[in-house]
């Protein structure tokens, strides 16, 4: 239960803090203002809950996860409707302080896309429908890889969290300009069902892609990395010292 409500919890953080910065401070902060509260605010959450519940606080993050062999498939369900539920909460906390936004200026706040991620005009370069399934698939695949080869069972040890965070933020500077950079489908369902624009009716793209470029980290992960997690640790120092010795 204290893996689940990590999970609740960092999903949460992770949409209020960060998307929220897009949506509050996205003029001021800009492109990279964004990325970094992105990676800056994983970062916190990896060495704040990582020794809870491994803070995937994303579905795509949990089914590589699962497809690795590191976590049973009802486990990872139930860490996926955590994160949805987090993601969704998260998403209110922000409508709740855009309604207040709107009280004290007397005006209407303009929620638009509301951080959700989107193709076509809801995307600042256009990008097409195929172009952002392909994108995100990409960019998903490249964290996923990230987190399934710096870290080794529960929790995380040293550095693995700058690096994780690192990930993000790059990927996030690469992507907002295209989709909005999901990466996560409980960071963009979210925002979407309290977006004004037609951001709900996309919202699709960013569960499924972020999906699927998990499945494809996972093969890349087991073609670099498979037999060197699956040898016994000695197998591996006896397989170091021969590659030293030529």
């Amino acid at each position: 239960m204290s893996a689940l409500a990590a999970e609740f919890i960092g999903t949460l953080i992770l949409v209020f803090f960060a998307v929220g910065t897009a949506v509050f401070a996205g003029i001021t902060a800009g492109v990279v203002g964004i990325a970094l509260a992105f990676g800056f605010v994983l970062i916190a959450l990896v060495y704040t809950i990582g020794t809870i519940s491994g803070c995937h606080v994303n579905p795509a993050v949990t089914l590589g996860m699962v497809l690795s062999g590191r976590m049973k498939p009802l486990c990872g369900a139930l860490y996926a409707v955590m994160q949805f539920a987090g993601g969704i909460v998260g998403a209110l906390f922000m409508y709740w302080v855009s309604r207040s936004v709107q009280a004290r200026l007397g005006g209407p706040f303009r929620r638009n896309s509301f951080g959700a991620n989107g193709y076509g005009s809801n995307s600042d370069l256009h990008i097409s429908v195929g172009g952002a399934f392909f994108v995100e698939v990409i960019l998903t695949a490249l964290l996923v890889i990230v987190v399934l080869g710096v870290t080794s069972g529960p929790g995380v040890k040293g550095l693995e969290g700058v690096a994780i965070g690192t990930a993000l933020t790059v990927i996030h500077l690469a992507g907002i300009p295209l989709t909005g950079t999901s990466v996560n489908p409980a960071r963009s369902l979210g925002p979407a069902i309290f977006a004004t624009d037609n951001a709900l009716s996309q919202v699709w793209l960013f569960i499924v892609a972020p999906l699927a470029g998990s499945i494809v980290a996972v093969v890349v992960h087991k073609v670099l990395r498979g037999r060197h997690e699956e040898a016994p640790e000695a197998e591996v120092e006896e397989a170091a010292v021969e590659a030293a010795e030529g």
